[in-house]
């Protein structure tokens, strides 16, 4: 870190942070404090331009900064230009420090503390302050009086993306549950026979999220009841999708994008841990807002966590951590809830 400090009238910021759905919206409160709190900022953001999307519609950001592919020769000329007066890493990798190299100016970065992670994983030793991710990254920004103002997440849908009703079955127009059945790896999801078995049994409609890669298995869990559930996964963009979270009276969820989309946009919800922990200091965050996040995880396992990111199959084979949840007590909260949120 460059010690310099801001004068008066410096004020633009560059924030940087490449992926992905989760981590980006987890950032959102420091591009929104920042913002709102020191008047004369001017907010920058890069990221990849597959993330477009998660950022293109906040009224925070001043201007949005995207590396195509693999061009870093017309992103770097593009940010030079911009002669920024700060940076905020939020990211700390090689890209990162690529952008620092380039740029030349003052900067802050997030401490990732993968030292601590380490052990939590490797050891099951946890060391890990009991801080959210949230306010780790705000730490970045508290050299200019910036603080957390407790709002929590941010996520913004165009009116373009909000799903209409009847792109929706008439059987899930008066309410449903959104079920998210995908998760970047294998390890940090339900098997689908869990979730057949999760969607059996809960008494409401439902429908499942998640990308295209998800409509097989989504099409698989849909078969145990074609009216009670529909299968969306695949069928809408990111923000769509997040319309459908939006709309929902409550989701259940593993530990992925759409668990954070779902807290920015202050719902209520069961989320299912497997091989992450919330140790990690990334559950649902809801800022000040008393909304309801009901966890399942096996904490008597000894090899949990075995990742901070996951694996396609479990390194032990036994996959406990998501073969031994309680499904039936799932299932009768998410009737429960049903009956309760409109």
């Amino acid at each position: 870190m460059y010690n310099e400090p801001l004068s008066m009238n410096k004020k633009k910021f560059l924030i940087i942070r490449f992926s992905s759905i989760g981590d980006i919206v987890l950032t959102t409160p420091v591009i929104r404090c920042l913002k709102q709190q020191l008047p004369n900022a001017e907010v920058h953001y890069v990221t990849k331009s597959s993330f477009r999307s998660i950022l293109e519609n906040n009224p925070y950001i001043d201007k949005l900064h995207l590396l195509e592919g693999n061009d870093w020769k017309k992103l770097l000329e593009e940010l030079r230009a911009e002669k920024f007066d700060h940076l905020i890493d939020l990211h700390r990798n090689f890209r990162s420090m690529r952008i620092k190299r380039a740029t030349h100016v003052s900067f802050t970065s997030f401490n990732k503390l993968n030292i601590q992670k380490w052990l939590l994983t490797n050891f099951q030793w946890n060391v890990m302050p009991d801080v959210h991710i949230v306010d780790r990254y705000l730490e970045t920004v508290k050299q200019f009086g910036v603080v957390n103002d407790d709002k929590g997440l941010d996520h913004f849908i165009s009116e373009k993306d909000k799903v209409q009703q009847q792109d929706l079955p008439a059987s899930h127009h008066a309410g449903f549950i959104g079920i998210v059945i995908g998760a970047a790896l294998e390890t940090k999801q339900l098997p689908t026979e869990k979730l057949k078995e999760l969607c059996s049994k809960i008494q409401h409609p439902i429908i499942l999220l998640g990308g295209p890669e998800d409509k097989k298995r989504g099409d698989e869990i849909a078969s145990v009841d074609s009216i009670k559930i529909y299968n969306a996964c695949g069928k809408f963009n990111i923000n769509e999708s997040a319309d459908l979270v939006r709309r929902s009276k409550f989701i259940i969820t593993h530990d992925t994008g759409l668990m954070h989309i779902g807290a920015a946009l202050k719902k209520p919800m069961l989320s299912v841990w497997g091989n992450t922990v919330p140790a990690f200091g990334m559950t649902a965050y809801y800022g000040d807002d008393a909304v309801k996040d009901k966890r399942y995880e096996i904490n008597y396992l000894r090899c949990r966590p075995c990742s901070k990111i996951g694996y396609h199959q479990c390194p032990l084979g036994h996959f406990k951590c998501m073969n031994d949840q309680d499904i039936n007590s799932m299932a009768d909260t998410a009737t429960e809830w049903a009956k309760k949120y409109r």
